[in-house]
């Protein structure tokens, strides 16, 4: 009787023991990773948006890239094309329209502070009617109550060789991109985004680059 006692007792032991060593480790001791499953809490960005449109539109939420102030002489990249956050630089651009490129490192700032971004690539005589759209959707914006009359409403538009699409807007957190202009989705971006950004200021920046 003593014998089966003493064997239970150790067969228990070594149960547990097992236990323990198979829980939450691996055969080398080091910690199992959790499985997919397991990370099913975790913030989830929603897919990308198509909405029905006259050419292919996507409407995106990339992963936050942070928002850390660099000198203006540091070269930047980007996880996403265009950004929509990120290392920018401590100078934004002003709320208008500019006939040359302006750096990412500014206009993402100035979508910090709640701008909308508008940008193109294009040559020639096809920049003339996207140039048109683009200032049509800055145009029908409200009046934004934090800005001078001067600028009106937080909206930056620049042409942009860096794209891999003609068009695409940006505001904080937010991509848009076409193979063409699309007013109707492109107006409603810029609705549904303007003025979001972490710092809410229509502060006048930098004008000429």
């Amino acid at each position: 009787m003593k014998r089966l006692l003493s064997f239970c007792f150790l067969s228990s032991l070594v149960a547990s023991s097992l236990s323990v060593a198979c829980g939450d480790d691996d055969a080398t001791g080091a910690p199992v990773t959790p499985s997919a499953d397991a990370s099913a809490e975790r913030t989830r960005l929603p897919a990308p948006l198509r909405p029905a449109a006259s050419c292919p539109v996507v409407i995106d939420t990339p992963e936050d890239q942070g928002s850390r102030h660099v000198p203006e002489s540091t070269p930047l990249t980007f996880a996403t094309n265009p950004p929509a956050s990120g290392s920018h630089f401590p100078l934004w651009a002003n709320f208008q329209e500019f006939q040359t490129p302006v750096s990412r490192g500014y206009w993402l700032h100035s979508a910090e502070h709640g701008a909308v971004i508008l940008l193109y690539k294009c040559e020639g005589a096809a920049c003339g009617p996207i140039l048109e759209g683009l200032r049509k959707v800055r145009d029908e914006l409200a009046t934004d109550p934090r800005c001078d009359p001067s600028v009106r409403v937080r909206v930056v538009i620049t042409p942009d060789p860096d794209l891999d699409v003609p068009v695409a807007a940006v505001a904080w957190g937010w991509t848009y991109k076409a193979d063409c202009l699309d007013l109707p989705t492109l107006q409603q971006f810029a609705r549904d985004h303007y003025a979001q950004g972490p710092e809410d200021t229509c502060a006048a920046g930098k004008t000429t680059f």
